[in-house]
């Protein structure tokens, strides 16, 4: 039977933290004009080099963390990471639901390349030499700490079970630039093929 484990170090949640203040999580560009755009910083700073901007409509932004001053957050714009204003994003709706698994999560490693990522009936595991699997959803886990990330799943089909753990980590894919705030750790192995590990980072941008 093949299994695949992902597992990630567990970390302690600070009390009174509120679930939106957990990372990451997804925010909407606000106060900014229509004929305007939000900049993305190459730094914390507001004179420093601005490397892109986001739409003043711009939803489902990854904020991935915050800098030290609770001022600037850190996110995503294209193959590469920068900072914008918190007094321009809107915190949406947690992504982290008891039990569930955001639906746009999509986690991937290299070196072997791989992809895991949610649809609406499961999960879906790739590679680019054995194409797809499609696994059955049957149990998620979490620590019961509203709006924190850290998660355990269980999923699987008719050639083994997919169990899962991640962790809000600063992870680097070793290829871009870009940033991400959860990571993994990959465990497969089944009496068809050999046990093997794989590490990958995870993302929950739309």
């Amino acid at each position: 039977m093949l299994r695949i484990l992902l597992t990630g170090f567990l970390v302690a949640a600070p009390l009174g933290v509120a679930a939106q203040d957990f990372l990451p999580n997804l925010y909407d560009v606000t106060v900014v004009e229509t004929w305007d755009t939000l900049n993305v910083r190459e730094a914390p700073d507001g004179k420093a080099k601005v490397i892109g901007t986001l739409r003043s409509n711009a939803t489902g932004v990854e904020l991935l963390g915050r800098d030290a001053s609770g001022k600037w957050g850190r996110v995503n714009i294209g193959e590469q990471s920068g900072w914008v204003a918190l007094r321009f994003l809107k915190a949406q709706a947690s992504v982290w639901k008891p039990a569930s698994l955001p639906l746009a999560l999509k986690c991937g490693g290299t070196e072997p390349f791989w992809s895991v990522q949610t649809v609406e009936s499961g999960l879906v595991f790739s590679e680019p030499e054995a194409g797809e699997r499609k696994l059955t959803l049957r149990k998620v886990m979490d620590r019961g700490i509203e709006g924190e990330p850290t998660r355990g799943m269980i999923a699987g089909d008719d050639k083994g079970r997919l169990t899962a753990f991640l962790q809000p980590q600063q992870c680097s894919d070793g290829m871009s630039d870009r940033a991400y705030a959860l990571a993994v750790t990959v465990i497969m192995d089944g009496q068809d093929s050999p046990s093997r590990m794989l590490t990958g980072c995870c993302s929950i941008a739309p």
